[in-house]
Parts: structure tokens; C-alpha cells; sequence
């Protein structure tokens, strides 16, 4: 259970306080030393503080971050439109965590029904937002899935599982990795170049 609250305040361009030209930010406080600030995708400025943080130190620090807030805001609001020329949707905090929660109770399925076909076993299954990988397989068996895989068809996302399960059997891309993997998935090279074709919403998000 988190011990955190959160407060909304706004900045200008005279530091951080109401104003009609204000873009509104978020204060997180919680059981942490310093202070912090983050600029996500959709634009939103959090800024995580000590419970015991005064407002004025707050403030103090986030206008000497001001430049560095404003400049990435810009950064984030230019990927926003490539994006959204691209037909790619930014996703939320909450479309993130319904898509990880979707990933939980479907692809643990889908690891036991080949773990079975193909008689290997496997330890932790753990599924979360990654920005560079679709799974991976730990040398201990410990499975890796990136919960944007719900944003793929079922075919690709059993590739995946497929791929990662067969690295109990191979820790590599070799020959004979890629021949375990066409045992159970006789068209892995077709799942496999449709998965790249959705690269854009790993790379975006």
C-alpha cells in the first residue's frame, strides 16, 4: 500500500503559482529525500517531494528547473504530434495499467498451455511496460512479458511466449533455437515480421 498524496498547483512563467497562462502540474509527496520532477508523454508535469518539504523549497527548485521543464514539455508535445500523424495514440497511466492488467490474466494462459506442449517449466511470470523489449527469459526460468503485447493479434503474442519458452531450451538465437521455435510454431517467421511490424508502439510509448 502506498503512503502518498498528491496536491495540484500551476506554473507561469514567473515560477511555480495560479495564473491564466499556468500549465497545471502535480505534487506527489511521499516517505522520499528529495525532490523530483518528471515530464511523461501525455504532457503531465509530476513533481515528487518529501512529506516535510516546505512549499517554498518546493517552488525554489522547480524554478531553477524551469528552463529544463519547459524544453521537454516542447520535446514531449513534438513526439505527441508525430505521433499522432503517424496514426500511433499515445497511451495514459490508465490505458497502461489496463493493458497490464489484460497481459495478467491472458498471457499466463497462454505460457502453460506451451510450456506443456513443449515440456519445460519455468519460475516468476512478470508483466509490466518495458520500452525496449517484447519478453525475456532469465537464465533461472524467470519470464518477462511487456503488457503492450495486448496491443498485438494472439497469433504474435504467442510467438512471443513461444520465443521465450525456448530459450529454456536454447540461452541464444541460434540454429537450433530458431528450430525449437519452428517445432511448435511452424510460421514463426511470418508471426515474426508481423511483430515488427508493430516496433512503432514499442518505440512510441
Amino acid at each position: 500500500m502506498k503512503n502518498d498524496f498528491s496536491e495540484s498547483f500551476n506554473i507561469n512563467r514567473d515560477g511555480w503559482r495560479k495564473g491564466c497562462n499556468a500549465v497545471e502540474y502535480k505534487l506527489i509527496r511521499s516517505n522520499r529525500r528529495t525532490i523530483g520532477i518528471e515530464v511523461k508523454p501525455d504532457l503531465t508535469v509530476i513533481v515528487r517531494a518529501p512529506r516535510r518539504a516546505t512549499v517554498g523549497e518546493i517552488e525554489r527548485i522547480i524554478t531553477e528547473k524551469e528552463s529544463w521543464i519547459r524544453k521537454h514539455l516542447e520535446k514531449m508535445r513534438m513526439k505527441k504530434e508525430q505521433l499522432e500523424e503517424s496514426g500511433v495514440n499515445l497511451l495514459g497511466d490508465e490505458e497502461i495499467r489496463e493493458l497490464t492488467q489484460r497481459a495478467k490474466e491472458y498471457i499466463p494462459g497462454r505460457v502453460r498451455y506451451f510450456a506443456g506442449i513443449m515440456g519445460v517449466s519455468y519460475g516468476r511470470i512478470t508483466i509490466r511496460k518495458q520500452k525496449s523489449l517484447w519478453g525475456s527469459c532469465s537464465a533461472k526460468g524467470n519470464l518477462n512479458f511487456n503488457c503492450l503485447l495486448m496491443m498485438t493479434p494472439e497469433d504474435v503474442i504467442d510467438y512471443v511466449v513461444v520465443h521465450e519458452l525456448c530459450h529454456r531450451k536454447q540461452m541464444n538465437h541460434s540454429k537450433v533455437f530458431w528450430n525449437e521455435v519452428g517445432k511448435v510454431l511452424p510460421d514463426y517467421n511470418e508471426r515474426r515480421k508481423k511483430l515488427k511490424d508493430y516496433g512503432s508502439i514499442l518505440r512510441s510509448q
